[in-house]
């Protein structure tokens, strides 16, 4: 049997679910985590069989770390400012919020509790919908990692270039057969709505995807919004308005 090498604590604590790597390494410089009875250290490597023990005063810090969603509009980037467009995130204010959780005055959401809250995920300037922010690693992981399995919805408003009528081959290619940068695309859910709208469910978020795949079998997108994350639905949140994820929700 080969030898069983030992990886980075940070990543070992990933892969088990108690942090992500960032949360690891800041956990680590506190001095929260031990490692069979000892204080961690910065690029300490571990062995599976070794004891990971994390102080309470991490738990508390994950258990207040705060997700929410919001319906982005047009006009503005996911992640940080570019080209003059600001970020979704300025719009995550005590101002937007659209309904306050039971138990919550809407007094006591304050600005500093939404301070370090990113994307979990990206979504096109030109593009609305469901984008998800938030402070927890782990979450961020669930919904972006290398291996995520986590359904995203859009429904996407088109126009056929080349005809009356989209053929039902060029639909099929649109689940199954289309490749982006030369690499086959995984897998995905295409069907018809209505008469001018597509349902897509997908695994993957290569960069302006949809838009992509429908210049592919000559479809003109009009309108792309994203109106589900694994479990967690868009609904009926106003556009420019958020929301928080709630304790009986999750992703998967």
């Amino acid at each position: 049997m080969p030898a069983i090498e030992p990886v980075r604590l940070s990543k070992r604590m990933s892969e088990l679910g108690l942090a992500s790597r960032r949360e690891a390494d800041e956990w680590i410089e506190r001095g929260w985590v031990k490692v069979d009875g000892t204080p961690a250290i910065l690029g300490l490597k571990v062995l599976p069989h070794q004891k990971i023990e994390i102080d309470e005063r991490a738990r508390s810090q994950q258990a207040r770390s705060v997700t929410v969603v919001l319906n982005k509009p047009i006009g503005y980037v996911s992640g940080q400012a570019e080209d003059g467009h600001q970020p979704a995130v300025v719009l995550v204010t005590p101002e937007n919020l659209w309904r306050v959780p039971a138990g919550k005055p809407a007094g006591l959401v304050r600005r500093q509790d939404l301070f370090g809250l990113a994307p979990a995920g990206r979504l096109d300037i030109d593009s609305t919908g469901l984008l998800v922010l938030t402070q927890d690693g782990r979450i961020a992981k669930q919904l972006i990692g290398e291996d995520s399995e986590v359904d995203k919805e859009y429904l996407v408003r088109v126009k056929y270039q080349k005809g009356s009528r989209l053929p039902p081959a060029e639909l099929q290619r649109l689940n199954h057969g289309l490749s982006l940068d030369g690499k086959p695309l995984k897998p995905a859910r295409v069907r018809w709505q209505n008469e001018d709208q597509l349902s897509f469910v997908l695994r993957e978020g290569k960069k302006r995807q949809i838009r992509r795949m429908c210049e592919a079998v000559g479809l003109q997108v009009l309108g792309l919004k994203r109106v589900r994350i694994g479990q967690v639905m868009l609904g009926d949140l106003p556009i420019g308005k958020w929301r928080y994820v709630g304790n009986g929700e999750r992703f998967v």
